[in-house]
């Protein structure tokens, strides 16, 4: 069903709701999507998501809450609320909106809207081109083709990011290096904040959005070293931190750097610093520990 189908039909369905089927695609996953003709003042929230929403408004006009601040937005605009963002948005009095939805993940989702210029802080789309409806076709598509195979419907998915991509006032144009430090960096924010428990290379290239191989390769162009080889290293500089400034005993140091066990954290690191974690203790420890 195009926009000019279903956009002013005044005897037209108000609300059309679907949630997707259980099914689970790594890159896309569709999880609920539908349309509604909001009455005056409508509001959801303040609420949190799970997932990606992105709205996009066929009609009238209303106002988005979230992250501190207040866009007041109309016809062919949309917005994004992310995943864990708490936010809440309100049709207008006078002319209340009317949009279409598509709620979303995948390990695709995060680098398409980044691309896109989407983020918490910046949650409105506009488009390049005002007058085209291209993103409201896609939508519309998802939505009336809730009865499709569920691949279609993932495939379906993809050409609306693709579209929210290169159609985006916000779009952000990254060369091949550019593109490869995105990579980098999510890999690295990602190390940052998870090396205490016992994450492996798998769970990081898919934090970046890539397969295995191809992140390992990328990851040792960039960093002249394999992701297991650096999360080791990360780990033992950290690990030599704690030895230096607390009295923490060794295995609670193992423990802090993703090592359940004594024996093993002891081997990283003596394979890393060629000296065991007493002696580095002995010789580096800012405050002797009391025997």
């Amino acid at each position: 069903m195009a926009v000019k189908d279903i956009e002013f039909r005044k005897d037209g369905p108000k609300y059309k709701f679907h949630v997707a089927r259980d099914e689970l695609f790594i890159d896309l996953n569709l999880y609920q999507f539908g349309y509604e003709k909001c009455s005056p003042m409508h509001s959801y929230g303040p609420a949190r998501r799970n997932h990606f929403l992105f709205h996009y408004i066929l009609r009238g006009k209303g106002t988005l809450d979230t992250s501190g601040n207040t866009w007041h937005l109309g016809p062919g605009q949309g917005f994004l609320l992310c995943p864990e963002q708490i936010s809440s948005y309100q049709a207008d009095f006078d002319d209340p909106w009317f949009y279409v939805w598509v709620e979303f993940d995948g390990l695709k989702a995060r680098e398409c809207m980044t691309l896109a210029g989407l983020s918490e802080q910046q949650p409105v789309y506009t488009s390049i081109s005002p007058q085209n409806n291209s993103i409201a076709d896609h939508m519309l598509a998802i939505v009336d083709g809730a009865d499709h195979s569920f691949i279609r419907l993932v495939g379906l998915g993809m050409l609306l990011m693709d579209e929210i991509m290169e159609t985006s006032k916000t779009k952000v144009v990254m060369e091949r290096r550019k593109m490869r430090d995105f990579y980098m960096k999510e890999a690295l924010n990602f190390i940052e904040s998870n090396y205490q428990r016992d994450i492996s290379v798998e769970e990081i290239a898919d934090r970046s959005g890539l397969n295995r191989s191809y992140f390992s390769r990328l990851f040792k162009e960039t960093f002249g070293q394999s992701p297991q080889q650096f999360l080791i290293t990360y780990r033992m500089n950290k690990a030599s931190e704690l030895l230096k400034n607390t009295k923490m005993p060794i295995h609670e140091v193992g423990k802090q750097v993703g090592y359940e066990n004594q024996l093993h954290f002891s081997r990283a690191f003596k394979n890393t610093l060629d000296m065991s974690p007493r002696e580095y203790r002995d010789r580096n420890m800012v405050h002797p520990v009391s025997q």
